[in-house]
């Protein structure tokens, strides 16, 4: 399979569906002849024009409203936010508009819409700009949130996105947009609700999401190097969620240590930790450890930021804790 960056990735799965479907558009800002933020969009507006990649102005409220009402009336729209902290500025329509106009219309209106862009940290882009907003969106019935890791899965399930008839909350990570990997060629969908195992192991489950999944790769190398099988889990959909896949891996590893940049209190690690505790705590040898982003709005300065996301050094202090049931504080997991 030919080799992508995650960026370029995702690119072509929109391209490619703006191809084949006319009523897919795009807004955002600086998206057309900028190319976008981030380049996600670079060359769009000169292949498709300014009537399916419009530039908006500065106002998420308006152009999210504005593409709500375009998907009730039969197009498909895909909004950019510029990075997911500005979709607080539009939160009322996603969240009272998009959310709910299925379930107030009796099933009669769908708002098939994708509003996606880069979401947490890792870039230096300090406070304002580095929220992780999966644990926020997840929270709403109506939206669906997906958080995906590779370049194979992020072309896979914006194509998924985009068809889905319901609204659709896409995370990307801005620190993997330069990242690489395998991507198939043509027409392929990744569906939503399925956690995919990255990594086969015995000993622990290791599960996150995101730009953390790469992270617990190489600690899973380095445990390997200690003879600790580490199984990883990119959980990749927060809602709709896929507990099957979780608990199957508790029930074979008997531990389990997750892991997010968000901030630990009411979060997607303790859900997961929830449904753990619920669903296989017989199996457990050792609690659920959680490790998370520090409990402080994000730095810009690279060594404090740094500080601030979850380490290769605190996740296999964990997993020490876990194997061996060292004693543990909520200062040392956050």
């Amino acid at each position: 399979m030919p080799v992508k960056t995650y960026r370029d990735a995702l690119k072509a799965a929109m391209a490619e569906e703006m191809q084949r479907d006319e009523s897919v558009v795009l807004l955002g800002e600086d998206i057309g002849v900028y190319g976008g933020t981030h380049l996600v969009t670079n060359g769009l507006i000169d292949e498709f024009g300014p009537k399916r990649v419009i530039d908006t102005p500065i106002a998420e409220n308006g152009f999210t409203g504005a593409a709500i009402g375009m998907a009730m009336t039969g197009l498909k729209p895909i909004v950019e936010m510029m990075t997911w902290n500005f979709s607080f500025l539009a939160a009322d329509q996603i969240i009272q508009n998009a959310a709910k106009l299925r379930y107030f219309s009796g099933g009669q209106v769908s708002v098939p819409l994708v509003i996606r862009g880069p979401n947490g940290g890792g870039v230096q882009l300090s406070a304002q700009h580095t929220h992780s907003l999966e644990g926020f969106y997840g929270h709403f019935p109506g939206l669906k949130v997906v958080s995906p890791a590779t370049p194979h899965d992020v072309k896979g399930m914006m194509l998924s996105a985009i068809r889905d008839p319901d609204p659709v909350i896409f995370l990307e990570a801005g620190a993997l947009y330069g990242t690489k990997g395998e991507v198939e060629d043509g027409d392929y969908t990744v569906p939503f609700g399925k956690a995919r195992v990255a990594r086969e192991g015995t000993d622990i489950s290791l599960i996150g999401y995101g730009r953390q999944v790469n992270l617990l790769l190489r600690v899973a190398d380095k445990l390997a190097e200690d003879g600790i099988e580490g199984e990883v889990i990119d959980l990749r959909s927060i809602r709709p969620f896929d507990s099957e896949t979780i608990v199957a891996s508790v029930r074979k590893t008997n531990r389990a240590v997750v892991v997010q940049e968000q901030w630990r209190w009411f979060s997607v690690a303790s859900e997961v930790a929830a449904i753990i505790q619920e669903q296989a705590f017989d199996e457990l040898d050792a609690p659920v450890e959680r490790v998370s982003g520090a409990e402080v709005p994000a730095p810009y300065a690279r060594n404090l930021e740094l500080a601030a996301f979850p380490s290769e050094q605190q996740i296999i202090d964990a997993v020490q804790r876990v194997l061996y049931r060292v004693a543990t504080t909520s200062a040392t997991t956050r």
